[in-house]
């Protein structure tokens, strides 16, 4: 056996094994830590297509009042096919957590897969599918049930099989291509402009092809876009309070407040979340190497230099939004970034033994850096919410019957607090219900209130409509109503 060969199976088999240990203390804990807020958003439209309708086209929130709650966002694919595991198993939360990370490790074989094709290098592949399995941020979010994981992992394999079609000239490869960008467009908006690698691809390249295949091509991204051109267009016109669509154009925020956000994305943002520190080095290198070996000159060179320039369009589009916590949103920067990272790492290797060294010290490092700057995570003291929402979980099911519709705040998230007493009905934040509102919504069929506020269950106001207290620990109150 070769000893690439070799080298190739030892990594790669490694790098899950590892990866496995270090998240094996997670697997079990419920949704905590950084954007918890959108964690259950997710997980509770997954648990609505298992308990009521597994219909795709009608995802589902608990914050829902007395009607259906049907509510439409990104197209629910990944949501819907955890559901489907859900079916045949039951509901039971590690099934989220081991599929999103079963995603994860995909995307990191699609990472290597695509560096081997980019450069003919099956080690610039391993250290790519290493280093990325060791971003902080990659490592945090693999096992977090988040669209964005399902998205950009057809993103990668879009490219995957677009440099496929590129080495063997095969237009099913095409059709494959087409199909995972359309899936990651779908489950993420912002990947849809994974769709300039393509558009730039065949323009730089369109003299080798013939004018049918050319044709052929177009038809079939074409009808890959139909999809989410199709959903986005029948479901953004219903979002409200959404800034996401119009990004800058909807911007209220300071011109020296953005250029924070710059400041902070490029000195914390990417050496520490993205990349890593102990990959810093490789990244910085990678840029070098690109000039020297003037890779640059070389054709589809330019194909990811446009991807470049759409992702970085898209981030400046979205800053106001992005802010400085919502790091998920710069996943569509994480395959060309380790592109530049696994170049980078490769051919300071080959220098010399005194950087072969500091490399293989540094490859090495990788674990350690991110479990020290992870390790805060998924701790359920500190769960990013009320603790006594998650210390009572359990209780706080079981005292109201499942299909009873229920009063729940505060919540700014209008989805953490229903999610962990798994209830339907209304949502209050800031302290903001008034004793009219409990009346209609007492009229439309609310029956218990839970609460986390004394401003709002001590008010003689709202008071007046509780009859029994049926829960009373930490800060957390339970009460039936009064029905009439």
């Amino acid at each position: 056996m070769k000893k690439e060969t070799i080298i190739k199976i030892i990594v790669l088999v490694t790098i899950p094994i590892l990866s496995l240990v270090m998240h094996s203390r997670v697997f079990n804990v419920d949704l905590t830590s950084v954007h918890v807020w959108r964690q259950t958003q997710t997980q509770s439209t997954i648990v609505s297509f298992y308990e009521e309708d597994f219909n795709i086209l009608n995802p589902r929130r608990n914050d829902r009042g007395a009607g259906d709650g049907i509510f439409r966002m990104e197209f629910p694919v990944m949501q819907w096919s955890f559901a489907a595991f859900y079916k045949m198993f039951g509901n039971h939360f590690v099934i989220s957590r081991i599929l999103t990370f079963v995603i994860g490790l995909f995307s990191l074989l699609g990472m290597y897969k695509l560096l081997v094709l980019l450069f003919k290098n099956t080690y610039i592949g391993l250290l790519g599918a290493w280093t990325l399995s060791l971003s902080p941020m990659f490592f945090y979010y693999t096992v977090n049930p988040l669209p964005d994981n399902f998205s950009l992992c057809c993103a990668i394999f879009g490219l995957v099989f677009l440099f496929s079609f590129h080495r063997q000239n095969k237009l099913f490869y095409i059709v494959l291509s087409g199909i995972f960008l359309s899936l990651s467009a779908l489950a993420k908006l912002p990947f849809v402009i994974y769709y300039a690698a393509p558009f730039m691809y065949f323009v730089l390249n369109r003299k080798k092809f013939s004018t049918k295949t050319l044709t052929t091509v177009v038809i079939i991204f074409l009808l890959s876009f139909i999809p989410q051109l199709s959903w986005y267009l029948w479901v953004i016109p219903g979002w409200t309070g959404n800034g996401i669509t119009q990004g800058m154009f909807d911007n209220s925020t300071s011109i020296f407040t953005l250029l924070d956000y710059l400041k902070h994305h490029l000195i914390s943002t990417l050496p520490e979340l993205i990349l890593n520190y102990a990959s810093v080095l490789f990244f910085l290198s990678g840029f070098y190497f690109i000039i020297k070996k003037k890779e640059f000159m070389k054709q589809n060179f330019y194909v990811f230099i446009a991807l470049a320039f759409v992702v970085v369009l898209y981030f400046l589009f979205e800053l106001n939004m992005i802010a400085k916590v919502h790091d998920y949103y710069l996943f569509p920067f994480i395959p060309l970034v380790f592109i530049i990272v696994s170049y980078g790492a490769y051919n300071l290797i080959k220098l010399n033994k005194f950087w072969l060294y500091l490399s293989f010290v540094l490859l090495l490092a990788l674990p350690v850096t991110t479990q020290l700057r992870m390790e805060i995570r998924w701790n359920t003291e500190k769960p990013g919410f009320n603790k006594d929402i998650y210390a009572y979980k359990d209780e706080l099911r079981q005292i109201v019957p499942k299909d009873k519709l229920c009063i729940v705040g505060n919540d700014i998230s209008h989805y953490i607090f229903m999610y962990y007493i798994d209830k339907k009905g209304w949502g209050f934040d800031n302290d903001m219900l008034t004793p009219k509102k409990v009346k209609q919504m007492i009229d439309q069929g609310a029956e218990y209130f839970y609460s986390d506020s004394r401003i709002i269950d001590n008010n003689p106001k709202i008071s007046k409509f509780f009859d029994k207290e049926l829960f009373n620990k930490g800060s957390i109150r339970v009460y039936s109503l009064k029905k009439d």
